[in-house]
């Protein structure tokens, strides 16, 4: 029976095999450390995942991780033959866990924007994308993004989309840092509707618990999501190999797969993806 060490080195094997074929690694990025070979050796690969985004990262009664984003998280652990450490984060300090050193990886519902590549590493092909909407009381009936300018809005501290919103609509951000605090000030109405994730807004419509609530706006500024490593991990080993993963993913089917398992709606970005790198000659 092969032990997992001896199961571990011939997988390092196996992916600088992968590697040698690729584009030469700059110097600089050679001298720097190795977090693939690190991960290999300690056997344990550090994932910032979300804790309260259901149904992409969250807890299940019992406090165990679930969720799509969860099970890319257990594929790349799987893949690699080591165990999987889950590391709660928000949108407001992923990026820094991970500059920091504190995880390894990142896939946390963050959309890939020009400022955020300047702080991590995020990893091509994306995995998913979305846009920004509303969620409101259905008293509240417009279609037009500009009756909301001047109203408070609750949000997410750290969204991306928060400044659009603000910019182009005139709205005023109420912000938290988690979910549930959003949701009590929602129905407290302390803010006319909650700024956020479209493909969220339409999981949380779906379950029932938002009877009194409705999506009637346009959905605005379709952005990519994208899984993170550090920012000096891009270009090297690691981060090479988890564009790998996500192309694999996107080929095989799996993120659709798993979008499926987790109830949501399918995605046209998966759809196309999906399309696109599937191997067509059967």
């Amino acid at each position: 029976m092969t032990t997992r060490p001896t199961r571990r080195r011939t997988i390092a094997g196996a992916i600088a095999a992968c590697l040698a074929f690729a584009a030469p690694l700059p110097a600089s990025a050679q001298q720097a450390g190795d977090t693939l070979g690190r991960i290999l050796r300690e056997g344990v690969l550090k994932v910032g995942v979300r804790a309260d985004y259901r149904p992409w990262g969250f807890r299940n009664p019992a406090g165990e991780f679930v969720g799509m984003e969860i099970e890319m998280a257990k594929d790349v652990a799987a893949t690699l033959g080591v165990r999987p450490e889950f590391v709660p984060v928000v949108a407001a300090n992923r990026m820094q866990f991970l500059a920091q050193g504190q995880i390894d990886l990142m896939i946390a519902t963050m959309s890939d924007t020009a400022e955020r590549r300047r702080v991590v590493g995020i990893v091509h092909p994306n995995y998913y994308s979305s846009g920004f909407n509303v969620l409101l009381p259905k008293q509240v009936t417009t279609s037009d993004w500009n009756a909301l300018r001047g109203r408070q809005l609750c949000a997410i501290q750290g969204a991306w989309y928060n400044r659009p919103a603000t910019e182009r609509y005139g709205v005023e951000i109420l912000a938290f840092t988690g979910i549930a605090e959003v949701e009590t000030a929602l129905r407290q109405r302390r803010c006319v509707g909650w700024l956020y994730d479209d493909n969220l807004i339409a999981v949380m419509l779906a379950s029932g618990q938002w009877n009194d609530f409705h999506m009637p706006l346009p959905s605005q500024s379709d952005t990519p999501w994208g899984l993170a490593v550090r920012l000096d991990d891009l270009d090297k080993p690691w981060g090479r190999f988890m564009s790998g993963m996500v192309a694999y993913w996107h080929r095989s089917g799996k993120l659709l797969a798993w979008e499926k398992e987790a109830g949501i709606a399918e995605s046209a970005f998966l759809r196309r993806m999906h399309e696109a790198l599937k191997d067509h000659i059967q």
